[in-house]
């Protein structure tokens, strides 16, 4: 991210920043989602990606201060599972992700885009033992899909002890509003703080016309840490 990291993390003046990228990814690279190169696609899996992103997050210095855990589009679904490697963890903060597992969001995006015959096709491939991991199937392998398939995020997030910040763009082409609406219901009954943001006209990546929703919540993080109430409150 070296090209523009100074610019995407603009407002956040005081922190120290450690980006936790997934492996084999050009952040500046404009491959389609449908030709990934072999070796990324054979590579790519929840469970991989994760792996890595722990043993980062063990091998960082730093880890004394107090750290919010940022999850941006599908990295969110890797927030519960490295919540336990950060000692003064003060919060997960979801970046244009709906907090569903990442099944039943795929299956409202399929049907929103008028492919829920495919995924159920997809669904029923996953599923057969005789197929190998190596198969690809729309653009990805099917170890991908298993991870996929069998990942919890929801629960988690619901149960989960820590302070939780949401926020999506009522635009996202992404994420059906659906997604985002069924997951809000579900943790209004959270113990720990929640809060949930959207953002008028905001796109998948929180961009409006003369809006940049990533530097707003960078700046809501920055005045909870001022006010010594990190994620604490909604701002």
């Amino acid at each position: 991210m070296g090209a523009f990291a100074e610019r995407y993390f603009a407002g956040l003046l005081h922190a120290q920043v450690l980006v936790l990228h997934k492996p084999g990814v050009d952040p500046q690279a404009l491959t389609p989602p449908g030709a990934c190169p072999t070796e990324f696609v054979q590579h790519d899996a929840l469970a991989a990606w994760q792996a890595h992103a722990l043993a980062a997050l063990r091998a960082a210095e730093g880890r004394e201060l107090p750290t919010v855990l940022v999850g941006i589009s599908e990295g969110a679904e890797l927030l519960p599972g490295l919540a336990p490697a950060v000692p003064q963890l003060a919060g997960l903060v979801l970046l244009a992700s709906s907090g569903l597992d990442p099944r039943e969001a795929g299956a409202l995006q399929a049907q929103r885009m008028g492919h829920g015959e495919d995924w159920q096709r997809l669904q029923t491939l996953q599923a057969d033992v005789a197929v190998s991991d190596h198969t690809w199937a729309q653009g990805r392998s099917l170890r991908y899909w298993r991870d996929l398939w069998a990942w919890s995020l929801a629960q988690p997030l619901i149960d989960g002890p820590w302070p939780l910040w949401q926020v999506w763009g009522q635009a996202d082409t992404l994420v059906p509003p659906e997604a985002y609406a069924r997951f809000d219901a579900r943790a209004q009954g959270r113990s720990a703080p929640w809060c949930a943001r959207s953002l008028p006209g905001a796109d998948h990546g929180l961009q409006a016309p003369g809006d940049d929703g990533v530097q707003r919540v960078w700046a809501w993080l920055e005045q909870g840490a001022r006010q010594e109430r990190l994620l604490r409150d909604c701002p």
